[in-house]
C-alpha cells in the first residue's frame, strides 16, 4: 500500500526534480530602463493570465513595452481601445482591458499593495481570488496560496484530495513553513509538473513521480 507523501515532502520531491522557478518572472532590466516598477508587471499578467496560457500573457506583455508601457500608469492613461489592442494575444482583450483599467486606477499608488486587504481585492469587478491570491503573494510579498486549475487537477490525481478553492487553499496554509520563497515556489512547481506530465489528459506513463500517485495503477 502506496503512504502519502505530506505537502512539505511533496515540495521537496518537485524542487528536486525541477528546481527553482523564480516565479513570478518579470522583466527587471526593463523596469531598471524605464523606471518603472517591477510589481506593476505581476499585477498586470495576473489579470492577463486569467483564461490563457502564459505564452499569451508574453506576447501581450511584450506589446505593452514596446508600443505603450509597462506600468499600471500607463494603463489609466491609455485609451481602453487602445489597451484592448495592445494585449489582444491574451484573449477576451475588451473585457481585460476594462479591468486592467479598474485595477491601475486601485493600485495608485503601486504601494497600495502591501497593505489592500483580499476582501479589498475581491470586491474588484472580475477579479477573482487566483488573481486576488496571485497580486497579494507575489506582488504584495503576502503569505497566502494561490490555488489554480493545475494544483486542483494534480491533488485530485496525486493525492485524492478534491475540495473547493477555500479548501485548498487552507490544506497547503495549514501544511507547509509560512514562507515566501516556499509559497512562490510550491505553487509555480505543481504548474511546472501539471504542464508537463498531468495535462488534461494526463502523460502517467512519463511521470517521474507515478509511483507516488494515487490515480496510478501501481502495475502501470
Amino acid at each position: 500500500m502506496r503512504s502519502a507523501l505530506s505537502l512539505k515532502e511533496l515540495y521537496q520531491l518537485l524542487i528536486e526534480l525541477y528546481g527553482p522557478q523564480n516565479w513570478w518572472p518579470v522583466d527587471s532590466q526593463y523596469h531598471r530602463l524605464n523606471g518603472t516598477d517591477p510589481r506593476d508587471e505581476i499585477i498586470i499578467g495576473a489579470v492577463l493570465t486569467q483564461n490563457t496560457s502564459w505564452k499569451n500573457v508574453e506576447k501581450a506583455l511584450y506589446n505593452l513595452k514596446n508600443l505603450g508601457k509597462l506600468s499600471l500608469d500607463f494603463l489609466r492613461k491609455v485609451d481602453v481601445k487602445h489597451l484592448a489592442q495592445l494585449i489582444e494575444p491574451s484573449g477576451f482583450y475588451n473585457q481585460k482591458a476594462e479591468r486592467l483599467k479598474l485595477i491601475a486606477e486601485f493600485f495608485n499608488p503601486t504601494e497600495k499593495v502591501e497593505k489592500v486587504s483580499r476582501e479589498e481585492l475581491l470586491s474588484l469587478k472580475g477579479i477573482g481570488k487566483e488573481t486576488a491570491d496571485a497580486i497579494l503573494l507575489y506582488a504584495g510579498n503576502r503569505l497566502t496560496f494561490v490555488i489554480d486549475k493545475y494544483t486542483a487537477r494534480f491533488m485530485e490525481r496525486f493525492a485524492g484530495v478534491k475540495g473547493r478553492y477555500e479548501e485548498l487553499k487552507s490544506l497547503f496554509e495549514s501544511s507547509l513553513p509560512m514562507e515566501l520563497e516556499v509559497y512562490r515556489e510550491f505553487h509555480a512547481l505543481l504548474d511546472e509538473h501539471a504542464k508537463r506530465y498531468c495535462r488534461s489528459t494526463p502523460l502517467c506513463g512519463e511521470c517521474p513521480i507515478k509511483e507516488l500517485c494515487l490515480s496510478v495503477s501501481p502495475s502501470s
